[in-house]
């Protein structure tokens, strides 16, 4: 899944659209049992939130990973325009988070 940018540049959502499905049918789920149970949907919310913040964690740091691989030789010896295309990744991927 990707969003448009004012750049018009296209950006990787953090979540296939499928997993971002999944957290949201969980959370509403949760949200659906608080009358029944309120203390139950509270911790299925919990739970839920919990696995999100994990899976948002691996996801930003394969992302780092991926952007390192993008600069980072066995030889040390990307040139200038790798190194822009790197920090322009680097900055998009830091002010996403920012707005988060």
């Amino acid at each position: 899944m990707t969003d448009a940018t004012t750049t018009g540049r296209e950006v990787t959502a953090v979540f296939p659209r499928d997993e971002s499905d999944k957290f949201g049918l969980q959370l509403q789920h949760a949200v659906s049992g608080f009358v029944d149970g309120p203390r139950a949907a509270v911790e299925e919310a919990d739970q839920v939130l919990e696995e999100l913040t994990a899976r948002f964690t691996e996801a930003v740091t394969q992302r780092r990973r991926t952007l390192r691989g993008t600069w980072q030789s066995a030889d040390e010896q990307a040139d200038t325009e790798q190194l822009r295309l790197a920090l322009r990744d680097y900055r998009e991927l830091a002010e996403r988070l920012l707005r988060l």
